[in-house]
């Protein structure tokens, strides 16, 4: 019996504020940050990631962001190129539009999260899930949400996914 192809998961993890976060965050928050991190999924040859423009997608490391800092193996999944479209196109409608980008709750991390957990059942790592709320736990992150709630961070360089791969 034939063995079922199995295709490799891999977290891209950048960070937005290229080396600022942690040396201000120490001033600003009262604690230290090692960065503000942006992640995409790169899986069947593309980086996947989810912005204020709903889902992109690009070569990997092909964003104006570059090369990641770190690249994380989240294992590896049986899921064909075929249906993981089908099931980026279904989030690319309901969940994952654009429309519902928020920094803090629904944001890049947050798809990275789920569309791993659906290829390889694993979650990525909690020092990236738990950034929005170790900002907001402090006064002047609560100081600020009203201005940060207002971004929408979209690297420049990705491809708006429209749910019909190679026609991007």
């Amino acid at each position: 019996m034939d063995q079922p192809a199995v295709y490799p998961v891999k977290l891209y993890v950048y960070d937005i504020s290229r080396g600022m976060a942690r040396q201000l965050s120490p001033i600003m928050l009262g604690k230290q940050l090692d960065g503000i991190w942006h992640t995409a999924i790169v899986i069947h040859g593309d980086e996947f990631f989810y912005g204020g423009e709903g889902i992109s997608s690009c070569q990997p490391g092909g964003t104006m962001l570059g090369a990641p800092n770190t690249v994380v193996d989240l294992g590896t999944t049986e899921v064909t190129e075929e249906i993981f479209m089908d099931y980026l196109s279904s989030l690319g409608e309901s969940t994952y539009r654009g429309d519902r980008y928020r920094l803090f709750e629904h944001n890049c991390n947050t798809f990275s999260n789920e569309v791993a957990q659906f290829l390889t059942g694993a979650k990525i790592p909690a020092y990236i899930t738990d950034l929005p709320s170790e900002v907001l736990s402090t006064p002047f992150g609560q100081a600020l949400r009203p201005i940060l709630d207002s971004i929408h961070i979209q690297p420049p360089g990705g491809n708006h996914f429209n749910g019909h791969y190679g026609q991007r």
